[in-house]
């Protein structure tokens, strides 16, 4: 399995769970949690994608100006760009991302659509930024059809497609036959996104990644659309497991879940469907009647809860005591 990169598309598709955006303050929490978490390729703006704001009456809390201006102080930090639909890549669109330093602009439109983005991706390319492309509702080609729409994308000067299941209507073995053709027929990196609306999304992103998808699509908390994404930190628990995306902080990322996002995405009705804790029991194979063991004693030695039931899990599962979490916590401070 090749190395894989995590896309963040919280700040873009995830911002349909509260309208066509998220605030200026949501923004900008988001990207600096996740770049301390070291999630490095950024998705954010309108959620229907820079112009729509304009084009479609897609009003968002900033205007696309406005988004961009914001994401200034972090250009340095993170590969940051923007979705865009293929209706909406005009020059003065381009240009304007190009203008504010975007690394990146990823096209939009359905698959079957290809032809009509040829000269999308040749302005994007003029630009100088990387052009990434987004084959939405991709099952409605068969895997043969969707690769050769991909080959004809890369001679055109595409650096990269992603698989858009847009309805969570994938299960894993479509999902690795999509990729296994496409990787088979073009040299550019293939990501893959798979919405949650059957459940599949944490193992589809496994089986896009086994086939050699090297970019993986995900959404903090799984915000998106619909069911939602994979969540971001569900991939990170997921991959790690098998050596990959070991380069992303995941304590960092589930404490700032914690303490910051899912606290502000409450005001707006949005809850969490796995709860952090709940992420790592099931991570760490730990089950949740101990719950109260490890929180107390967390507690009183002041130690990371979910280092500490992670710790105590290697050592034991099936009957955890007080005594087996003091010293794997007294351990932990030892070290």
């Amino acid at each position: 399995m090749k190395d894989l990169i995590m896309m963040d598309c919280t700040l873009r598709d995830g911002a349909n769970v509260v309208g066509k955006g998220f605030s200026a303050e949501l923004t900008k929490m988001m990207i600096e949690g996740l770049i301390k978490s070291n999630v490095k390729v950024i998705e954010f703006g309108n959620a229907l994608g820079l112009g729509a704001y304009e084009s479609r009456g897609a009003i968002a809390p900033l205007t696309d100006i406005e988004y961009l201006e914001l994401v200034q102080p972090y250009l340095d930090q993170a590969e940051l760009g923007m979705f865009i639909g293929v209706a909406n890549v005009t020059e003065a669109n381009v240009a304007l991302a190009a203008k504010y330093g975007l690394k990146f602009l990823r096209i939009g439109a359905n698959a079957s659509d290809g032809e009509s983005a040829s000269e999308a991706v040749k302005l994007v390319k003029k630009y100088g930024l990387t052009c990434r492309y987004s084959a939405m509702k991709a099952y409605v080609l068969n895997a043969d059809d969707l690769a050769e729409e991909a080959r004809m994308l890369e001679e055109w000067g595409l650096d990269e497609l992603t698989i858009m299941d847009s309805a969570g209507t994938m299960t894993p073995g479509e999902v690795r036959e999509y990729v296994e053709k496409m990787v088979a027929k073009v040299k550019m990196p293939v990501g893959f996104h798979g919405h949650n609306n059957l459940g599949f999304s944490g193992a589809n992103a496994i089986a896009a990644a086994e086939a050699g998808a090297t970019v993986i699509d995900c959404g903090l908390m799984g915000m998106a659309r619909s069911a939602g994404n994979c969540p971001t930190e569900m991939a990170v628990a997921l991959f790690q497991r098998i050596g990959q995306m070991e380069y992303i902080d995941q304590y960092a990322l589930l404490d700032f879940i914690d303490k910051e996002l899912s606290p502000a995405m409450k005001e707006y009705g949005y809850h969490n469907p796995v709860e952090p804790i709940d992420l790592v029991f099931g991570d760490a194979g730990a089950h949740s009647s101990f719950e109260k063991i490890f929180r107390d004693v967390a507690a009183e030695k002041n130690v990371h809860l979910y280092k500490l039931i992670r710790g105590v899990s290697k050592l034991e599962r099936k009957t955890v005591t007080k005594d087996i979490v003091v010293r794997v916590a007294d351990e932990m401070l030892k070290a």
